[in-house]
């Protein structure tokens, strides 16, 4: 148990009290500090369930769950991260309820939470509107709080949004750290974010914004690579420029996929939608203009089909640092020859790294967890460390 406390110990000494009865929105809305906590707090959870110790804070509450777009890992790790802290979870489908007949956000938020304690959102779809909604209905539930109408101000999580996948990202890097060793051993690491081809179109840019957006935190060289036309928002680019400025790292882009991967440790070759494109879907949808939706999707898989040579191959993974760099994705992968005739990635390199793919979801429910717990507790170190001296076990 020296190693848990020890952790422990490590935790107290970062301030996270920014994060007690708050939301987690976006990873550059955190500080340094907070986001080191997430971490620690994901990494302490994990040893306590390794050693059978419950981590069960709660006796009773409800964790509401939205998904707006379809998820399995994000889903269940979800579910697994309020069931570890003891928490139930309902869906809320928004067709059997009542915002089908109109029923507003404010009224829906507070209605779902009198014994709430997180809700968990996935709106990923449209641009200008998954991260907007989270926040209006934060502000709902902040308001029935203050009037005394909930108990207790539910916890708001983003679970993927049209700017940012907080909890993707962050899970990302808790597979670096597992895998380089430490945080501060990612200082100087080669990371290529990459554009990759797939038959689809209408992939969200939150991943790679996630990963530009959270990694230059971290002194890495991030790279961002993609064919002209599929950029991602400029204000996410001037968060990652002003990161790599902060942490001694470095932001640069390139068109070249070559490029990025030479000399990497670390790459990310995966496929998003052009951000004006993704603009004039969410008019097309606002509007209910679905053949203009209908033509959207044929020239966007026209354009796609122009690069289809953007794909993660041995011969670029050649390329990389000692010709052996951690080849990462969120899952599910385009794989060509497996899912599809082709795709984001060879189905060697993809074959070669399927073990760690499986450990990097694996981390999503303990980073989960983690926002959650420090968003309920004002002393996080003090309670894991009563949690661990009780070693009440998991299973009995």
């Amino acid at each position: 148990m020296a190693y848990t406390e020890n952790q422990i110990t490590q935790l107290g000494q970062l301030d996270s009290t920014g994060m007690y009865l708050d939301d987690f929105l976006l990873t550059w809305d955190r500080t340094d500090d907070e986001i080191a906590a997430v971490f620690k707090t994901a990494e302490i959870l994990m040893e306590l369930r390794k050693n059978n110790i419950s981590s069960r804070v709660f006796d009773s509450g409800l964790a509401v769950s939205l998904f707006r777009d379809n998820s399995t890992r994000t889903r269940f790790s979800y579910s697994s991260a309020c069931n570890m802290l003891g928490l139930a979870v309902q869906d809320l489908d928004e067709g059997k309820s009542q915002i089908a007949h109109g029923e507003t956000v404010r009224e829906t938020a507070n209605m779902v939470s009198f014994m709430a304690d997180v809700i968990g959102i996935r709106d990923d779809m449209y641009i200008g509107k998954g991260n907007a909604y989270m926040r209006e209905v934060a502000e709902s539930v902040e308001q029935g709080y203050k009037a005394g109408i909930l108990e207790q101000r539910p916890t708001l999580v983003n679970l993927q949004c049209d700017i940012d996948h907080p909890t993707q990202s962050m899970t990302d890097t808790l597979h670096l750290i597992q895998h380089f060793g430490s945080l501060d051993k990612l200082k100087g690491k080669k990371i290529a974010m990459s554009w990759a081809y797939s038959p689809s179109y209408g992939k969200p840019l939150s991943v790679p914004q996630g990963v530009i957006g959270l990694m230059t935190r971290f002194g890495m060289d991030v790279v961002l690579a993609h064919p002209e036309g599929y950029e991602v928002m400029p204000e996410v680019e001037a968060i990652a420029r002003k990161n790599a400025e902060a942490s001694g790292g470095s932001f640069t882009k390139t068109g070249s996929m070559a490029e990025a991967f030479a000399d990497a440790d670390i790459v990310y070759p995966k496929s998003w939608a052009p951000f004006n494109a993704m603009e004039k879907r969410t008019t097309l949808y606002g509007n209910g203009d679905m053949d203009g939706i209908k033509s959207l999707e044929k020239e966007l898989l026209v354009q796609n089909a122009n690069f289809k040579e953007w794909e993660c191959t041995e011969e670029l993974m050649a390329l990389t640092r000692d010709k052996s760099a951690l080849y990462m994705h969120c899952l599910p992968a385009d794989i060509t020859g497996v899912s599809c005739k082709q795709g984001e990635v060879a189905a060697t390199v993809f074959d070669r790294y399927r073990d760690p793919l499986y450990s990097q979801a694996s981390y999503k429910p303990y980073i989960i967890a983690a926002m959650i717990f420090l968003a309920k507790f004002k002393n996080p170190a003090e309670k894991l460390s009563q949690i661990l001296q009780q070693n009440r076990p998991r299973i009995f």
